[in-house]
């Protein structure tokens, strides 16, 4: 195979980088990349075959090619061996990272750390030396034992044409039926390929039925009902009574099936896609048995999503513990409520039940909430749960849960002092775990890591080429719009023959809690570690005009920036609407946005966006000295 480059000129968008692969990959050519931000092609060709047919095919195409550049394939570099490598030091999950960092740095890939089992996998190029990571994590002040080389990658993936013909049942096949799962079979039907949807259970995936939308919907309520017995208003006399759960859990449920037939259920119809109910497992690389029958597939996408996990805790297994789904569909709200694990879903399920009336206990081991976040974030949050009333106990270590009748109890112990915290309800938020053991993924070749995740690479192929991966499922972040980002890049590359790489490197977090929590990019600390010199920008939400009328004062924005360049590395925000809040922040980061470019935007008076530009303001003047909107 030879590899080549051709300019290609009248590409304006995505839909132009298909038609030009597509285009390619019917003339013979093989690991297309296109680009049409750069206006260029890269192929391989096999070596009877002239790179003019590819050029005349771009042409036939409607597209201008240009000159051609044949350079080194690179194949043996591009292969890469995975080890699994002991480390002694990790005390936590900022160690993690801080090795995840190391290793990066030195060229690694498919990088996993961790502390509790002290070891790091991760894969190298065949051309890196073991030795030149070792070296990364000593230099991290972490000390690497032995390594294992677990398997070459290239050995164990099972290549398949994307020109293979044969008689197949479908074009492809998409196992889950999340967000993932639609906006994959969406693309795949616009790009005319036959397509079946298998499901087992409900339509729609987590977001719809039991995450997202049940949630969001009751926290609204929550809030208004705080807002009835809190106030901050003068001369305005508001109250609540006690909320009666029942009516307001079937409004929910309503909304739930409304929206599941709006977004996912009717939409198979209009598309044109096939689903089918049943359990699915996998029998060999290209054929799935569902309700007895066998069916065959080019291609695959796994997007089963994640379910809640329950912690290692003593007793646990023996009570009647809730999780963020069962919560929800509660008829009665509790007396007491104690959450387990503080993350996103441990914060907003617990405010919910404040507000609706419960007295709530959010137990964590670490020492302040979300520590992955800067310091500030952490602080904000603090501040309003607790003035909220709500009941935080950090670094705790958890010796056993018990249930004596209605009353669960969890013993604990913080800084050498026992504490039993008892409730009529017991929550357990600590994580989600992916969905896979079921389908037989060994018969097709299709390797998962040390978490259960199904393992991919870079185009979201897993171990077996003729099967995707997306969403919940895989590594990454777990939020419904990267799962559909993830989906609509599979169908691309599975049917459409692109060979586009996922890139998450700018991806939006929201946490729904009063006030939200927003943030995107790098935090200072991260920025260092990838070798920034920072300069950030932290404002206090009372500096905020739109927070001070609202007479909600507590919360921040916090800017990370390169000192050098003054380009936006990241932003992390506490306050109401932060979510909306985000995306500028998000676009700004993204497309590489200096403090000088946000600083000559102008934002809207008495909007919490204008946070954002104070924030950008207050990286070299004090905004409490400016008249209202001068900058």
């Amino acid at each position: 195979m030879k590899k080549y480059r051709v300019n290609v000129q009248g590409m304006t968008c995505s839909g132009c980088e298909q038609h030009v692969a597509v285009a390619l990959e019917n003339m013979g050519a093989k690991a297309i990349e296109v680009d049409f931000r750069r206006g260029e092609a890269v192929f391989e060709l096999p070596d009877d075959v002239k790179v003019e047919d590819a050029k005349n095919a771009i042409a036939d195409a409607n597209y201008h090619p240009g000159e051609a550049e044949e350079f080194q394939s690179e194949q043996k570099t591009n292969l890469l061996k995975k080890y699994r490598l002991n480390v002694e030091g990790m005390t936590c999950t900022g160690c993690e990272e801080h090795i995840a960092v190391a290793l990066e740095n030195a060229g690694a890939k498919g990088i996993e750390v961790d502390f509790r089992r002290g070891e790091a996998l991760f894969e190298l190029p065949y051309d890196v030396d073991i030795d030149i990571a070792k070296t990364a994590i000593t230099d991290a002040q972490y000390q690497p034992g032995e390594a294992e080389e677990i398997q070459v990658q290239s050995e164990k993936r099972t290549d398949v044409s994307l020109n293979d013909e044969g008689n197949y049942d479908y074009d492809y096949i998409i196992i889950g039926s999340g967000g993932a799962a639609f906006s994959s079979a969406i693309e795949a039907v616009a790009l005319n390929a036959k397509v079946a949807m298998i499901e087992r259970g409900t339509v729609g995936g987590t977001c719809v039925n039991v995450g997202c939308v049940p949630s969001k919907t009751l926290l609204r309520a929550g809030e208004i009902n705080h807002l009835a017995k809190n106030n901050p208003f003068v001369g305005l006399h508001t109250s609540a009574s006690n909320v009666d759960l029942a009516p307001l859990v079937k409004q929910k449920n309503d909304l739930v099936t409304e929206m599941r037939n709006e977004k996912y259920v009717n939409l198979i119809d209009d598309y044109g896609f096939e689903l089918i109910k049943g359990e699915s497992k996998f029998v060999n690389e290209n054929t799935v048995e569902v309700n007895g029958n066998q069916i065959t597939a080019k291609r695959f996408l796994i997007a089963t999503g994640a379910s809640s996990t329950a912690p290692n805790i003593p007793g646990l297994d023996e009570v009647d513990y809730l999780t963020s789904t069962s919560l929800l569909e509660l008829k009665k709200v509790p007396n007491r409520l104690t959450v387990i694990g503080s993350g996103y879903i441990g914060m907003e399920l617990g405010q919910l039940f404040h507000n609706l009336g419960s007295e709530v206990t959010l137990i964590q081991r670490s020492e302040r909430l979300l520590k992955e976040y800067d310091p500030e974030i952490s602080e904000a949050i603090t501040k309003a749960l607790t003035e909220q009333g709500i009941n935080l106990v950090t670094g705790a270590t958890y010796e056993r849960v018990e249930q004596d009748g209605d009353i669960k109890k969890v013993h604990v112990e913080i800084n050498g002092k026992k504490r039993i915290i008892e409730a009529e309800q017991l929550l357990i938020a600590t994580g989600r775990k992916p969905i896979q053991t079921s389908l037989n993924l060994h018969a097709a070749g299709v390797e998962v890591g040390s978490r259960g995740e199904i393992v991919i690479d870079d185009y979201l192929k897993t171990t077996n080429s003729r099967i995707y991966s997306a969403g919940d499922v895989t590594p990454g972040p777990q939020f419904v719009y990267v799962a559909a980002y993830e989906g609509g890049l599979a169908a691309r590359n599975a049917i459409g023959g692109l060979n586009q790489k996922v890139n998450l490197e700018v991806v939006p977090g929201v946490t729904f809690t009063s006030p939200s929590i927003a943030t995107v990019g790098l935090t200072e600390q991260q920025a260092k570690e990838k070798g920034y010199e920072v300069k950030t920008s932290v404002l206090p939400l009372d500096a905020v005009p739109r927070a001070l009328v609202n007479r909600e004062t507590t919360g921040v924005f916090k800017l990370v920036a390169d000192a050098k360049t003054l380009k936006v590395l990241g932003a992390h925000v506490v306050a109401e609407n932060a979510g909306d809040v985000i995306y500028a922040a998000t676009l700004a980061v993204k497309f590489g946005l200096t403090v000088g470019d946000l600083r000559e935007t102008m934002a809207p008076y008495l909007t919490m966006a204008e946070g954002l530009k104070l924030a950008v303001l207050t990286f070299d003047k004090d905004v409490s000295k400016l008249s209202c909107c001068a900058g």
